[in-house]
């Protein structure tokens, strides 16, 4: 009996972009007509660790409603599985990310394994975390033959990435013999886990150099690009810009989806500042229970909504030494603002 993919979308018969249309827009964009074919994968077997294979792959087009049909699999909005169906955009967003011969790199959801094939080409060690135990199945099978892919099946807010990197390093999975001192992440990421993902990562400049990520767009705008005294300004771009610089990369059409979801996409680049490099608070935990207390009250005054911290008078005169008026919303505030701010109310 065929799939029920294979029913919904035959091969044969799935619609491509129209011809001369662009791939997807951005600094980046390429103009195709149809997405083309991944480049050779050159990558370590497993039975000897210094000779390299070639596996021609199809491309993504094609290979991934394959690889879904060969599973009976219909993506699922639970996991906000939507696969990516154009080559292109997978290039585009490892080379944001300048993936190099010798680098380890963490996939976050990998769903069919279109992704990690052009880490692989890059040179990477890849460490693929995949939720779903149906498309963890399926990207073990599929690179199966390479001791350059880890495929763990775990939910990757509940797992201890620092313990499986450090695993991955000690099992010599880096057979280039090159060693790296931070990893990096790059995924297609659920749209639906995104920000939860960025609060778990940011942090660890100690063993991130850079996290790349292909967000909804809305939001990577919303994280890049928010202005001061704005609707959009909120406690996660202090917290963004606490930890990393943040740089909008490329839009991503949500035609280049399997399925294809109700917005666009873009790629977002975060490279992490290393914890010498933080500002200088006297706590991080007790800085951001103040920033989100700020904005708990958004339209109100910080004399008014940090009051369970230190008297109205002592949050005016912190806020005078910062050179800021008594009368200070949260929206007012840049990150250095409420640095000040937090050291001239918050004692060690």
């Amino acid at each position: 009996m065929p799939s029920m993919l294979h029913t919904l979308l035959p091969l044969s018969s799935t619609p491509k972009p129209p011809a001369n249309s662009p791939v997807y827009d951005g600094p980046f964009a390429v103009h195709s007509t149809r997405p083309k074919s991944l480049h050779t994968v050159a990558a370590v077997s497993k039975t000897t660790s210094e000779t390299r294979i070639n596996n021609k792959a199809e491309d993504d087009y094609h290979a991934t409603l394959k690889a879904l049909n060969s599973k009976g699999r219909f993506p699922r909005k639970s996991l906000g599985q939507h696969y990516m169906l154009n080559s292109e955009v997978n290039d585009q967003l490892v080379a944001a990310a300048d993936v190099q011969e010798g680098d380890l790199v963490v996939e976050i959801g990998p769903g069919t394994g279109s992704l990690t094939n052009v880490l692989v080409n890059s040179g990477a060690t890849v460490l693929a975390i995949e939720k779903d135990p149906y498309m963890a199945a399926l990207v073990t099978e599929r690179f199966s033959s390479l001791d350059c892919v880890k495929v763990l099946q775990e939910d990757f807010t509940k797992c201890h990435i620092r313990s499986h990197l450090s695993t991955v390093l000690q099992s010599g999975m880096n057979s280039s013999g090159v060693k790296t001192k931070y990893a990096k992440v790059v995924s297609n990421l659920p749209f639906n886990i995104s920000t939860e993902v960025i609060k778990q990562l940011l942090p660890m400049g100690d063993i991130f150099s850079e996290v790349v990520l292909l967000l909804q767009e809305e939001a990577a705008v919303r994280m890049v690009d928010s202005s001061l005294r704005s609707s959009e300004y909120r406690p996660i771009n202090i917290f963004i810009n606490f930890y990393s610089d943040p740089e909008y990369k490329f839009k991503v059409p949500r035609t280049n989806f399997f399925p294809q979801p109700k917005v666009d996409a873009a790629v977002v680049s975060f490279r992490l500042k290393q914890p010498v490099d933080y500002p200088p608070v006297s706590s991080a935990k007790s800085f951001f229970s103040m920033v989100n207390c700020a904005f708990n009250g958004k339209r109100k005054m910080l004399r008014k909504t940090l009051q369970h911290i230190c008297s109205s008078f002592e949050i005016e005169e912190a806020l005078a030494s910062a050179g800021l008026p008594s009368t200070s919303r949260p929206e007012e505030l840049a990150l250095n603002d409420f640095v000040r701010l937090h050291n001239s109310i918050v004692k060690p």
